[in-house]
């Protein structure tokens, strides 16, 4: 049985690869950040029909200068 050649690692998946091994805890922090700013839970339904009742419509062509 021979052995496989060496997949080629490029200079950031080594830095990211010994970050992670000297820092086992930033990818829980990570997703501890990301938890707090952009996965939110959907929102109530009144706030929701207040969101899209106040939306004003895009025209087409919002460029576009003359009619």
């Amino acid at each position: 049985m021979s052995k496989l050649p060496e997949l080629y690692t490029s200079e950031v998946t080594q830095f990211l690869n010994a970050l992670k091994t000297e820092r086992p805890h930033l990818e829980r922090s990570q997703r501890d950040g990301r938890a707090l700013l952009w996965d939110k839970d959907p929102t109530e339904p009144e706030q929701s029909a207040r969101w899209k009742a106040s939306r004003v419509a895009q025209k087409p062509y919002p460029y576009q200068t003359g009619s």
